[in-house]
């Protein structure tokens, strides 16, 4: 079956692997072109993350550091060719964008492998903004690990009036004190809460400094995608809101105090920064016993003096709300399995299973490997139980839509539309959506040996 289906990818998607092209960075714009606005070619790159030793063996879209920050707009199309020059195969996925399934970078359920030497176009038009990443699924946790994701901003259609955007791309690296990587996961922490990293970056740095306005407004845009670490970020030295989650307004616009953000997460803050010159903000991560300085900003120049209340409040995106009466429900638990090798590997397996969703650990015990967890009808109203059976939190994640938190059995929740919901141990999250885009869609844990290990599963909507 699993074979049967490779075939009819290949088959059926040619045509968006197959526009001739070029290199152009930048937008788009209102006019199709043939041409991609912008090539993406991962390949094997060094960098130094611990003083005078070069890391090997990192995989970048960049040759000579971290993937560029890509930036589209709201409604209007955006092509990216990948060129992959890596020594295996690989795949893009757009993060939290409800776009085509065909462009979902999902290898055997909405496209073939990218091979070594081949490329394959990635065309679609934003309908959300907000702060959103990329990333492959194809050998998920090795290539990230390595270094292979980056942030996709994409721009509101007005400017909400910031003077200064800045973007941090969270991660761990699992290095040795010779700067090379050592193994990537552990079993055992496989089956708790993951192998964590050694050295803590943002944008490939610790502690990163950045210059800014002094008595200015920024944007500052915070990806997580680590594979594994659960942040717990605050912000000292300054004021700050939340204005969006996920990519979506965050209702009310609260002030940061600490806001866990976890793998796959995004968090965008509008920090009014101190008036006087010299004056450092640090974004501080509590979420260890000891914290520690993620990121610093410092003022320069003369004040701009700025107020939050200057903001223009952020658009909401045009995603239809569930209509709650007549919603079918469903529920998905996520426990632990017997540990026990998977029955083929799917996109790379790391050897073993530890959890499973509705008992069924990736890639399930169906007949049919490639069963769908739930078929939905096309714009019918959904409620998804998501139940914690486990002591671990878990960040579950849904490709191609975007849901709302309804209600959980252990805290308030806010009806924040996101794609992702942080489930925390022995916790049940309701979330409803409407299936308002046909496709096959992967619902996993984003704890990325989670996924491996079989968390991992995908929905059907017809």
């Amino acid at each position: 079956m699993a074979q049967t289906r490779r075939n009819f990818l290949k088959n059926s998607l040619l045509t968006a692997s197959a526009v001739a092209g070029g290199t152009t960075v930048g937008f788009l714009g209102a006019r199709a072109q043939a041409q991609p606005d912008l090539l993406l070619k991962p390949a094997l790159t060094e960098y130094s993350f611990l003083p005078g030793i070069l890391t090997r063996k990192l995989f970048s879209y960049n040759s000579t550091g971290p993937a560029p920050v890509l930036r589209a707009r709201q409604g209007q199309p955006f092509h990216v060719r990948l060129e992959n020059a890596l020594p295996e195969e690989t795949t893009i996925h757009w993060h939290g964008l409800r776009l085509p399934n065909a462009m979902d970078g999902v290898p055997f359920l909405t496209q073939p492998y990218v091979n070594r030497h081949e490329s394959f176009d990635y065309i679609f038009t934003p309908p959300d903004a907000g702060t959103f990443w990329y990333h492959p699924h194809c050998n998920t946790l090795e290539q990230m690990s390595y270094g292979l994701n980056g942030v996709l901003v994409v721009e509101e259609e007005t400017d909400p009036g910031f003077d200064q955007d800045i973007a941090l791309n969270l991660r761990d690296w699992r290095l040795g004190s010779d700067g090379q990587f050592i193994k990537l996961y552990q079993a055992r922490k496989s089956a708790r809460s993951g192998t964590f990293g050694t050295v803590k970056t943002a944008n490939w740095q610790e502690n990163p400094h950045y210059e800014v306005s002094s008595g200015g407004l920024i944007r500052l845009r915070i990806v997580n995608s680590d594979v594994t670490r659960i942040f717990k970020l605050g912000i000292s030295g300054a004021q700050a809101k939340i204005i969006a989650l996920d990519g979506y307004p965050t209702p009310g616009q609260p002030e940061l105090d600490q806001q866990s953000v976890g793998p796959g997460q995004r968090m965008d803050l509008a920090i009014l920064l101190p008036g006087e010159e010299d004056r450092e903000v640090t974004l501080i991560n509590y979420s260890s016993s000891t914290p520690w300085t993620v990121s610093t900003l410092k003022t320069r120049g003369q004040s701009l003096k700025r107020d939050l209340g200057d903001l223009r409040p952020l658009p909401a995106n045009p995603v239809p709300l569930p209509d709650l009466a007549s919603a079918e429900h469903i529920p998905f638990e996520f426990t632990a399995t017997a540990e026990s090798a998977p029955k083929s590997g799917f996109c790379g397996s790391l050897g073993f299973s530890f959890w499973a969703i509705n008992r069924q650990p990736w890639p399930g015990v169906s007949p049919d490997p490639m069963a769908p967890m739930a078929e939905l009808k096309l714009g019918k109203s959904y409620i998804f139980s998501f139940i914690n059976r486990t002591p671990h939190s878990h960040p579950i994640h849904l490709h191609g839509l975007s849901f709302t938190l309804l209600k959980s059995n252990k805290r308030p929740l806010a009806p924040l539309i996101t794609d992702t919901a942080l489930l925390l141990p022995d916790e049940q999250i309701d979330v409803a959506f409407v299936a308002d885009n046909p496709g096959d869609w992967l619902l996993h844990c984003h704890i990325i040996e989670h996924q491996k290990t079989g968390m991992s599963s995908f929905i059907r909507i017809t």
